[in-house]
């Protein structure tokens, strides 16, 4: 998808408040058709993503917007992906697509695969960066943080975790033919990969998705060109982009 605007892109977010936290949005300077926009998480205090000139010029130079949500440290509980679908309602308010396209960082894998295993309709794409995508992994590292974002004590989460984590519930996705791709190092100690995105590739492909996967040889959980201006990545979401 070409860039269609030569404009500079805005260096400071718009910020609104929904139910007392905080969303940002860097609107594209001319928008694409449809107006798209990546939904980037995790958003805390602001977004990362946006010092990333490849990134951040790529998208908004190609017309697309980036957004995110500010709830702070949570792990895809139901509550809290409620929270995100009153956010995801207000952008789409505000005119932007109906069908984002979902960038998890980190831990912002796991916000991002528990709202859209619960909303497979509602998105274009998604795409991660050493993303978390399987409960049983980074999240029980910090088990504490986890069980206060799922409301639950340990028993009744390992007990639900069939039903809760995202990489046992890929059925809606897989039906509706949401593209993926994720860009991770294979010495990642931080978020395996064979735990994360090699098991989400192997789950996805099994029941007929589409998923590209772009490994890393020797690099782990770290800010390197290899993750941050990684050509593919962009393509593949100024591609969907253009699709939807």
């Amino acid at each position: 998808m070409p860039a269609v605007a030569d404009e500079t892109p805005p260096r400071a977010a718009e910020k609104f408040e929904i139910e007392g936290n905080q969303a940002f949005l860097y609107a594209a300077p001319r928008p694409a058709p449809g107006k798209p926009w990546v939904w980037y998480a995790p958003t805390i205090k602001g977004m990362s993503i946006v010092g990333r000139k490849m990134y951040y010029e790529g998208l908004l130079n190609a017309g697309i917007g980036i957004a995110g949500f500010d709830l702070g440290e949570v792990r895809g509980g139901p509550a809290s992906t409620a929270k995100f679908t009153r956010f995801y309602d207000e952008m789409v308010k505000r005119g932007w697509s109906p069908k984002p396209i979902l960038l998890g960082q980190s831990r912002g894998g796991i916000m991002t695969l528990a709202w859209a295993f619960r909303h497979p309709d509602k998105l274009s794409a998604w795409v991660g960066i050493y993303p978390v995508c399987n409960l049983t992994s980074y999240p029980m590292k910090n088990l504490k943080v986890t069980l206060a974002d799922y409301g639950m004590d340990e028993a009744a989460f390992r007990a639900r975790l069939g039903e809760l984590n995202p990489i046992d519930n890929l059925d809606g996705l897989i039906a509706n033919q949401v593209p993926m791709f994720s860009v991770h190092g294979d010495s990642d100690k931080v978020v395996p990969y064979a735990e994360n995105t090699g098991l989400l590739k192997e789950r996805y492909e099994a029941g007929g998705g589409r998923i590209t996967v772009k490994i890393v040889p020797g690099e782990g959980h770290q800010a390197t060109p290899s993750f941050f201006e990684c050509g593919e990545l962009l393509d593949f979401i100024r591609d969907q982009a253009g699709k939807r």
